[in-house]
């Protein structure tokens, strides 16, 4: 860490004990946003504070399409249900994907909403073509909801600006951030994390914020 930064922040902490109630209220919102802005960006960029990538998602080995086409009544609860003949299904978690031959689509399903499967006539047995390999998408952008507005809050309590997660998010981070192990789905195996460090801050995220106070309190340093 430089030695001009180490001044340039405690200039801008001198700064801000010495503004008034309603500048330091006004500032500490803005630092805040500013924050969790610092923080999004980073998270979309896959580097952690120190400028390193997130560790790589495990690979996964690809699935295999379903040998046979299933069909069934779908949803659960509703006065009509749809029979639906799926052709190359996989089987992913509580869902199953898989070619939806009455739209023409690929289409994924919950287990637990299947009203119950019907005998498949001889000429719809045949499986379809194999689907497209999945994952890619999500392998390049990990934690695309942790770091929206939704999740990602910011605030200020008393002196301080603040940004981080709540409830469920807030578990769901700590699990990547610390590296703990945690169950991917409900009744599955614990699985252990890699430890990916979601909230930091980096010298450049930390020259932002002192320039901030000082650009905001009109003060040249």
């Amino acid at each position: 860490m430089s030695d001009g930064l180490d001044q340039i922040e405690r200039l801008a902490r001198l700064c801000l004990a010495r503004a008034s109630g309603a500048e330091k209220r006004k500032l500490l919102a803005t630092l805040a946003r500013d924050l969790r802005t610092a923080q999004a960006t980073r998270i979309a960029a896959q580097r952690q504070p120190d400028g390193e990538p997130f560790a790589p998602r495990r690979p996964r080995r690809p699935d295999p399409p379903g040998a046979y086409s299933i069909r069934f009544l779908y949803p659960r609860g509703h006065p009509n249900p749809r029979a639906v003949l799926l052709r190359s299904w996989v089987h992913q978690g509580d869902v199953f994907t898989g070619l939806d031959v009455a739209t023409g689509s690929l289409r994924s399903y919950r287990w637990d909403k299947v009203v119950r499967f019907l005998p498949v006539a001889p000429d719809q047995r045949a499986p379809g073509p194999r689907l497209p390999q999945r994952g890619k998408i999500r392998a390049r952008a990990m934690f695309r909801k942790l770091r929206t507005a939704r999740y990602l809050r910011a605030g200020v309590e008393g002196d301080e600006a603040w940004a981080g997660w709540d409830g469920a998010a807030a578990t769901i981070a700590r699990v990547h951030h610390e590296g703990l192990s945690d169950r991917p789905t409900p009744g599955a195996k614990p699985v252990r994390y890699a430890r990916r460090v979601l909230l930091g801050l980096s010298e450049r995220d930390r020259a932002a914020l002192a320039d901030r106070i000082l650009r905001e309190l009109a003060i040249d340093a």
